[in-house]
């Protein structure tokens, strides 16, 4: 195998390749030892008379250190027959291991050295699988162990196990020494490996005076440091060797370039998307370890490795309890829901990892490349990566828990799917919950409640409204027994028959209750002006109602069926909600209650000014009736982003207020159904309706998201004669408003 190219005491590195094959083999490098003799040396490149000076500066460990005094450990892996180790050896260093995979030259190197430098020991070891403890070697030198490990047909699996290897069993401190011809695909693998916790130089050795070759070496020179932040690559080329610039030095130079500015981007302080590998390298330190408050940015999965690439959030609860269900969970984001300010926002992605009792979270987000895929697909993908994230576990080795945000729905029959080109996708639905209430009797099922809900694509997290369902047998029963009960209610034309339970019992919209609490809510603050109320219907005053926001027409059919004094208006933007309340809900016309298609803010702002006309109509000495006016805001926003899903942020400016507040008139009452997770844009609401409502109040939902905000144009109190009041006024009862205005209700203003 030995040429004219490869002669005793050092050769060009390019002729070594053409002898030797493939480096990795352990025959090869046998064979090539065998044929080369006993007491052969052999140099891949960098002479010690070039290398001494600048390779002795690292190997000294500063004066100042607590281990100053202890003897340095060094390792050289790949330790072939240099005579490398024995000049440091000389030059005062004598803790040297080396190991080689072939037993051929560690045996000639071991008689070679036994007498003359008795402490340097011997080694037979595959580098890639270093039998040392951790943290051992304060200095691994490598002289082309890396180079020969990094053939390109090969890849860079035997290179990533190798320097996974020498960053085990350095000292932190310790410094990799790496010798080597710095081709485009090693500093590819050298770079990222290196890139965060590490402190990097990089300097070109010379060639002696005499040598031919066309090739420099270069030392580069890895410090283990405890910071994960990264720096930049320092380096260290002298003006001749810039100014000799071959094809070699061009292309480190350009890849230390590259490197700088992707670690500068690193370094930037800005949302960093972290790959897995980033992670793994040390990007956000020691994965295994839960630290509080911990959030970050991440892709999951990449090509040849998964099916799909994911983007996930990872975040440690910022308190740390024993008290977890889970130690690591995984929150599935649909990517329909993705757009919500509870799951875009930092400060809602808190409350999910607060809710999900995990002390780690990761938040996976799909998007249009998962569309096809299923669940089961997803969380097989996702398995294999995830596992990589997960805190080290004190209990057993259970698979971590998936979660997602769904709605708890047992059971679904789709009714009508629409389209709007206002509000987007809509979805009519009866639903029966996986824990139903059963306090409610409404139906003799004994799979639970049957529910009728509107849904609207763009907030699927949110229902816009939700109607009990009742046997049209019962239905028809209870009208007889209650005359309470309007007639005009029996007039269903879209009743659902509900096959996988009763396939042949119909059933239709109940109206004499409500089944969502915020509606619940909103019909509690009329008891805030039950006095004003009563004596309208004493004196047979007007009583106005206008709402902003159709859904379902649940509440202004409820108001209707209640309290029949009330002359209702409602206002919605888009006929085709109209039409699927007609349609599926039960929702009529009739003298007491209209429906205008149009703009809420617009309708609010013109009524507004015709009250001031009426106003000075009034000073002028015509004629006014008096009416008491009651303003239902309840209205969401396209807009999920903000963090605020209801009301539209129009109905929250101040100038909308402010025509509100004069639409209303003296003793009138303004309501709103705010939904937001957002605490700062729930403070932004309220300081904007403290500026212009005197009387403000508040009732928070208990495990809902809504919150009910009450203004009056006139003082009044929070008390239970008003409650007895409005039920006085209604034709039947509305469960819990008595608990909800004397417990619940709390002044803001």
């Amino acid at each position: 195998m030995e040429n004219k190219r490869t002669q005793k005491g050092g050769s060009d590195p390019l002729s070594i390749m053409e002898t030797l094959g493939d480096f990795t083999s352990k025959e090869n490098w046998d064979n090539f030892f065998s044929l080369r003799g006993t007491g052969d040396s052999f140099e891949w490149y960098a002479d010690w008379p070039e290398l001494k000076q600048p390779l002795l500066s690292h190997l000294f460990v500063p004066s100042d250190s607590d281990s100053s005094l202890d003897p340095i450990e060094i390792l050289v892996p790949g330790c072939g027959s240099s005579r490398l180790s024995e000049f440091i050896y000389d030059a005062g260093f004598h803790h040297i291991t080396n190991v080689d995979f072939s037993k051929v030259v560690i045996s000639d190197m071991l008689r070679r050295y036994v007498r003359s430098r008795p402490e340097m020991k011997w080694r037979i070891m595959d580098i890639t699988n270093l039998q040392f403890s951790d943290e051992v070697f304060d200095i691994v030198l490598d002289k082309g162990g890396l180079d020969a490990l990094m053939e390109p047909e090969v890849g860079t699996t035997l290179g990533s196990k190798y320097l996974k290897e020498v960053k085990r069993v350095l000292k932190n401190g310790g410094k990799f020494i790496c010798l080597t011809l710095a081709e485009s695909h090693v500093l590819g693998l050298l770079f990222p490996e290196f890139r965060f916790g590490w402190e990097m130089t990089i300097q070109a050795i010379p060639n002696k005076p005499s040598s031919k070759s066309n090739f420099e070496t270069f030392m580069v020179v890895m410090v283990k440091g405890k910071s994960t932040a990264p720096t930049s690559v320092k380096s260290l080329f002298d003006d001749s060797l810039l100014s000799f610039s071959t094809k070699q030095v061009n292309s480190v130079v350009n890849a230390i370039e590259k490197e700088n500015s992707i670690r500068n981007y690193y370094s930037s302080g800005e949302d960093i998307l972290f790959s897995l590998k980033d992670l793994q390298l040390g990007a956000k330190g020691e994965l295994k370890e839960l630290i509080p408050g911990q959030r970050f940015q991440l892709i999951l999965g990449e090509e040849g490795s998964s099916l799909y690439c994911y983007k996930a959030v990872l975040l440690d609860a910022k308190m740390q309890s024993e008290s977890f269900t889970y130690h690591c969970a995984i929150f599935i984001v649909p990517k329909i829901r993705a757009h919500e300010w509870l799951f875009s926002s930092e400060e809602g992605q808190w409350i999910i990892v607060e809710n999900s009792k995990a002390a780690r979270l990761i938040m996976v987000f799909l998007d249009s490349r998962h569309v096809h895929a299923s669940m089961k697909v997803i969380q097989t993908d996702l398995s294999p990566l995830v596992v990589h994230l997960a805190p080290e576990k004190i209990e057993d080795d259970s698979p971590i828990p998936y979660m997602m945000a769904g709605d708890g729905v047992k059971q679904r029959i789709i009714v009508q799917k629409a389209a709007s080109k206002i509000t987007g996708p809509v979805i009519v639905e009866d639903v029966v919950y996986e824990s139903p209430d059963e306090d409610n009797n409404s139906s003799s099922s004994t799979e639970g409640l049957m529910y009728r809900r509107l849904v609207f694509e763009r907030s699927a997290g949110l229902v816009q409204s939700e109607a009990f369902l009742v046997r049209e047998d019962k239905a028809d029963q209870d009208k007889k027994d209650s005359p309470s009960v309007s007639k005009k209610k029996g007039k269903k034309k879209n009743n659902l028959r509900r096959a996988s339970v009763e396939p042949k019992s119909a059933f239709s919209i109940d109206h004499t209750r409500l089944a969502s609490s915020y509606h619940t809510g909103i019909l509690s603050g009329f008891s805030l002006i039950a006095s004003s109320l009563e004596a309208a219907v004493e004196a047979g005053e007007k009583v106005k109602v206008v709402i902003v926001g159709l859904g379902a027409g649940l509440l202004p059919m409820f108001l209707h069926e209640c309290l029949p004094f009330l002359q209702i208006e409602v206002i919605e933007l888009d006929p085709v909600v109209v039409d699927l309340a007609k349609k599926h809900f039960g929702f009529i016309e009739d003298q007491r209650m209209k429906v205008h298609v149009g703009d809420g803010v617009k309708y609010v702002f013109e009524s507004a000014q015709r009250q001031n006309n009426i106003s000075k109509d009034v000073s002028s000495g015509e004629s006014n009736i008096k009416e008491t006016r009651i303003l239902v805001i309840d209205a969401d926003s396209s807009d999920l982003s903000s963090g605020l899903t209801c009301p539209h942020p129009n109905f929250v400016e101040e100038v909308f207020l402010k025509s509100a507040k004069e639409f209303l008139s003296q003793g009138g009452l303004f309501i709103t159904n705010l939904v937001s997770r957002s605490a700062h844009m729930r403070e932004h609401v309220i300081s904007c309706m403290k500026e212009v409502f005197d009387h403000l109040y508040s009732l928070q939902l208990e495990e809902e998201v809504n919150e009910i905000l009450y203004a009056c144009t006139d003082k009044t109190k929070i008390e239970t004669e008003n409650v007895r009041k409005l039920d006085k006024l209604m034709k039947f009862p509305a469960k819990g408003i008595e608990a909800t205005i004397t417990t619940h209700i709390q002044r803001l203003k």
